[in-house]
């Protein structure tokens, strides 16, 4: 079996009015997304996703495109789309980084993999090491006060356990958005934030200690990507855990956040790590230096959500029970493009048991959501 055609399409989604993001990067209203479709020489087709964000990881939706059509593609067209190693080194020769777009095509060969063998992914990675349903947090925009405590009533009502506040922006803002969240979700949940890089280090260690009495139960990405040694000293100099995201794309920045003493936990996810099967990697080697995992989320869509999903089944090291992550990217938008989506109820998300990622996709609503690039 080999891997006969891949398909390209956009598409552009709405998220949901009272889902709308702010962050240190600014105002999120729409998501763009490239689907793929592999059919293999036996008729089997798998399904991809790749989560484009120009401000995040760079990587656009036309430039997406254009590296898979004219790059990526090509070089794995005649492959064996079940011998993921072999795909992910023809990846990684091809180009360098477009982590998002490599994503695309490995978990549909992953997808592949699953319906060839009987398997859900999570079986394939050595699952299921915990339920197939599991809670996650939800991640508030960077509001102000009034719309803050408004949003956070409603999420303590939806049944959120942990919520993540978006800061990252004018310290004092931060800081008062942060402790009125406290204040309306009382001190039985969880809250956490995420600065998306946008503190330098002494405006995160200001802000952070200034939080004390808010009772944080993890600070994400508080500093610069690339700068290891501001992350380290702002774990050294402040009290809660820290997490890294957006400084952790490969297993080499994670080897890097090792050494450098410079986190508690990392944030995996098959799109920003080039594939279930480099995230894997990060998570078993933060294991061996008992280094907790749990997933991020780039407002991810049905294909790539169910990948996350997956790998936080299959691997024990994804500590969503300590650290709740968030799986919820399709719940955000106002419309699904899949036949049958991820089961998500919020708080929850729960992992389809089916072969391969679980998800079909619902292609006349693919083309209608953008086209056929």
């Amino acid at each position: 079996m080999i891997i006969k055609t891949i398909e390209v399409f956009s598409v552009r989604i709405p998220l949901r009015p009272e889902c709308h993001m702010i962050t240190a990067l600014g105002l999120h209203t729409e998501s763009n997304y490239v689907i793929i479709r592999v059919e293999t020489s036996d008729g089997v087709e798998g399904v991809g996703e790749a989560t484009v964000s120009e401000r995040w990881s760079g990587e656009t939706i036309w430039g997406a495109i254009a590296i898979l059509k004219h790059i990526l593609i090509p070089a794995v067209i005649g492959m064996d789309p079940t011998d993921i190693e072999a795909i992910d080194k023809k990846l990684a020769w091809q180009a360098r980084g477009n982590w998002f777009a490599k994503s695309a095509i490995e978990m549909a060969c992953w997808d592949i993999k699953g319906k060839v063998a009987g398997k859900p992914v999570y079986d394939l990675l050595g699952g299921p090491c915990r339920g197939l349903q599991y809670e996650n947090r939800f991640s508030m925009g960077a509001f102000d006060v009034p719309r803050a405590q408004q949003r956070a009533a409603e999420l303590v009502e939806a049944g959120f356990n942990t919520i993540k506040v978006k800061v990252g922006g004018k310290a004092e803002d931060d800081i008062d958005r942060v402790r009125a969240v406290r204040a309306v979700i009382g001190s039985e949940r969880q809250l956490t934030i995420d600065a998306n890089c946008g503190w330098n280090v002494e405006t995160a260690i200001h802000c952070i200690n200034a939080m004390e009495d808010c009772n944080l139960a993890l600070v994400e990405q508080p500093t610069p990507d690339g700068d290891y040694a501001s992350l380290a000293r702002v774990r050294r100099e402040t009290t809660p855990p820290i997490m890294a995201d957006d400084i952790c794309f490969d297993l080499i920045h994670a080897h890097e956040l090792i050494r450098n003493e410079c986190c508690d936990v990392i944030s995996v996810y098959p799109g920003k790590n080039g594939g279930i099967h480099r995230s894997q990697q990060i998570v078993e080697l933060a294991a061996e230096h008992g280094i907790a995992c749990t997933i991020g989320s780039n407002l991810e869509y049905d294909v790539a959500t169910a990948a996350m999903a997956h790998l936080v089944v299959g691997c024990t090291n994804m500590q969503v029970e300590t650290h709740p992550g968030d799986s919820l990217g399709p719940s955000y938008h106002e419309f699904s493009i899949a036949k049958n989506p991820l089961d998500i109820q919020w708080p929850y998300t729960t992992v389809s048991d089916r072969p391969g990622l679980g998800v079909a996709m619902d292609w006349d609503r693919v083309r209608v959501a953008g086209g056929h690039l």
